[in-house]
């Protein structure tokens, strides 16, 4: 497994090592000891999330709260999808920065998103299937979301306005400006 520091630091490209022959391919998706030993400090997931989206579907931008924040680790088994991830991290050098990667089957490549920002993805090919790991439970308390147009952002979904499909919840959430913002706990790698 290959991990890639991308333009915010603290959010991790992995790309796993193919072994190919005459009957397909191997990999491993997955090495908790590899990517504790890459980041410094241990994670634990404890969930894991599978949805399937047609063309257009943008899920996000979402986020939760210390003390109960996740660690993503996003993967797609198919189709194509723009994975985006925006720093909500209050005193961060990054704050209300974004990175955006193209995740699909074919690549095989995963993102690890750290606790501390908001989430989201936008489905390219006819549809997708994506799967994710989280190191915290789902506390719909304690979730709150960015709107995915805020201009502020500038964020470039790869299609057109008019084909993206939101949710209800998603298309009523507010801007950047007026989010809560991430302060980490003290014990969020413990």
């Amino acid at each position: 497994m290959n991990f890639t520091r991308l333009k915010i630091p603290d959010v991790i490209l992995c790309e796993p090592k193919l072994y190919k022959d005459n009957r397909g391919y191997f990999t491993e998706f997955y090495r908790q000891d590899k990517l504790e030993e890459f980041l410094g400090h241990s994670i634990n997931f404890c969930q894991e999330n599978e949805s399937k989206s047609c063309h257009g579907v943008l899920r996000g931008l979402h986020y939760q709260l210390a003390p109960y924040a996740q660690t993503k680790l996003v993967r797609v088994v198919h189709g194509s999808i723009l994975d985006v991830a925006v720093d909500m991290r209050k005193d961060s050098a990054t704050f209300g920065q974004h990175v955006a990667v193209e995740l699909s089957a074919e690549n095989k490549k995963l993102l690890l998103i750290p606790k501390g920002f908001a989430h989201g993805f936008v489905v390219l090919t006819k549809f997708a299937f994506v799967a994710y790991k989280l190191d915290g439970y789902y506390k719909p308390e304690f979730e709150r979301g960015i709107a995915h147009d805020d201009p502020s952002l500038g964020i470039n979904w790869g299609i057109k306005p008019e084909q993206v499909k939101l949710s209800s919840k998603d298309n009523g959430l507010p801007p950047f400006e007026a989010a809560e913002y991430f302060e980490p706990s003290n014990d969020m790698y413990e």
